[in-house]
């Protein structure tokens, strides 16, 4: 008896089932329908690129300003300006696409019982959830990265695990990253694969040479003469060697450091042309000038002060416990 009336539940839940998908449907896939839901999309898709077109051009206009602009501060606040705008064309389209569909749902179903909707939904939920979970993926990273202010368009950044992929961001959105490399090629990058980005501030790279010199002064003229035969730009050498610390460490040795900056990329022309020049310079001039080899390194001010702040907490000795003081009993 109980199997009997388990199976006729069963029957009439699978019965129910394809009732209602059969409803659903009927009520989705007939011509009518699909016309005017093509209609509604086309009208959205439309609509959805005027807007694009005039937040791009918006955005240039940004871009064009941030240029002119020698502030630091309003640049960066200009570039976050031009990541939000860009990111707004993508949440304008998808929104002209949700009201298509919805208004497309009230044209031509004015009367469709809740059931129906509900039932509609359900199965739209899981046809997109199977197709559309790669990009799903990628818009969940977006949102994240944005939220955090991982980057904005004109960053020079790098991208890990791809150590080869850096370039300048010029196009963000939920779901990508669109980035141009120095050598003209264009990368994108799907957000769900980027599980790191190196930022270089101020989109330069600062460099520090080390010197150990006989002769100070001939030391600060060695320098100098090296400038002059740095290739400079806004691609190149972008701020040539100046003399940042010159320290007596020994008895007639000057310890000095040079700092320059170099566009991303154009690191070599400190690492090694550079270091090249001033030794081909000194062994002319004077051979025992230089007491050892030259080094490049990198420098940035912001780290190595904050490397210095954390080196000095560390060796901090700790306080000792203060020892209680004993206190004669009352007699």
């Amino acid at each position: 008896m109980f199997g009997s009336l388990r199976i006729f539940a069963t029957d009439n839940t699978v019965h129910a089932v394809s009732s209602s998908f059969e409803h659903i449907v009927n009520t989705f896939f007939n011509v009518h329908s699909l016309i005017w839901l093509l209609v509604f999309l086309v009208i959205a898709i439309v609509l959805g690129r005027l807007v694009a077109a005039v937040l791009r051009r918006l955005v240039a206009a940004i871009g064009r300003q941030a240029d002119k602009t020698d502030n630091l501060q309003t640049v960066n606040r200009m570039r976050r300006t031009e990541t939000f705008i860009i990111l707004s064309i993508a949440v304008i389209r998808t929104l002209l696409v949700l009201f298509a569909l919805y208004f497309w749902w009230i044209f031509v179903h004015p009367g469709q019982q809740p059931t129906a909707i509900i039932g509609a939904s359900a199965l739209l939920a899981i046809i997109l959830g199977g197709a559309l979970s790669p990009a799903l993926r990628d818009i969940a990273a977006g949102s994240v990265m944005m939220a955090e202010q991982w980057y904005a368009v004109g960053d020079y950044i790098q991208v890990e695990p791809f150590g080869e992929m850096q370039g300048v961001v010029e196009r963000v959105t939920l779901r990508s990253t669109r980035i141009r490399g120095l050598n003209g090629e264009v990368i994108w990058v799907n957000n769900q694969n980027i599980a790191a980005v190196r930022i270089t501030p101020k989109g330069i790279k600062t460099l520090a040479i080390e010197l150990f010199v006989t002769d100070l002064d001939k030391g600060q003229a060695l320098v100098d003469s090296t400038n002059r035969r740095l290739p400079n730009g806004e691609l190149l050498v972008i701020s040539p060697l100046n003399v940042m610390t010159s320290n007596q460490v020994g008895e007639a040795l000057w310890h000095i450091t040079a700092i320059a900056e170099t566009a991303p990329g154009r690191e070599w022309l400190i690492e090694r042309y550079a270091i090249d020049v001033l030794k081909e310079i000194a062994a002319d001039r004077d051979p025992g000038l230089l007491a050892t080899e030259p080094v490049a390194r990198f420098a940035d001010g912001d780290a190595e002060r904050r490397f210095a702040r954390a080196i000095q907490n560390a060796r901090k000795a700790p306080k000792k416990p203060r020892r209680s003081r004993k206190t004669n009993p009352p007699k």
